[in-house]
């Protein structure tokens, strides 16, 4: 087959199609990981919850008796574990970047806050009681 020298190439699509073009490290892939995983259970809740509660005081005959339950379970998981869940996910933690980058800063501020306590705690001279303020005051 000859292309005519005139006619454009057509654009060839990427192998992999992806919405967020942003690279993640390898916390923040663990990140959105926890989120599909999350988002997976939460769908999943009721044959989690029975296959959980059919295991609750069986050892290793959980697996034999509980058999059907985890059937269920390990089926609906299945069920949306899928690609497009993944990709949900993905969005669902890009969407939350900038509360969770509020959220850092709030914990950066009470660490500085509590660091300024403790060591002005730890400063303290042992033969002071409590209340006592002034250098003069026995």
């Amino acid at each position: 087959m000859t292309i005519p020298p005139n006619e454009p190439l057509a654009p060839r699509p990427s192998p992999l199609p992806s919405r967020n073009p942003l690279p993640l490290s390898a916390s923040q892939e663990a990140q959105v990981k926890e989120v599909y995983h999350k988002r997976v259970r939460t769908k999943c809740a009721d044959e989690v919850r029975d296959f959980a509660s059919c295991c609750t005081s069986r050892t290793f005959t959980a697996t034999i008796m509980c058999r059907k339950q985890q059937k269920a379970m390990n089926t609906c998981m299945m069920q949306y574990a899928t690609q497009a869940e993944q990709d949900a996910a993905r969005e669902e933690w890009f969407a939350t970047m900038d509360k969770r980058r509020e959220e850092r800063g709030r914990k950066e501020a009470k660490r500085k806050v509590d660091e300024v306590f403790w060591r002005e705690w730890w400063a303290k001279n042992p033969d002071k009681k409590p209340g006592q303020t002034g250098e003069g005051n026995p």
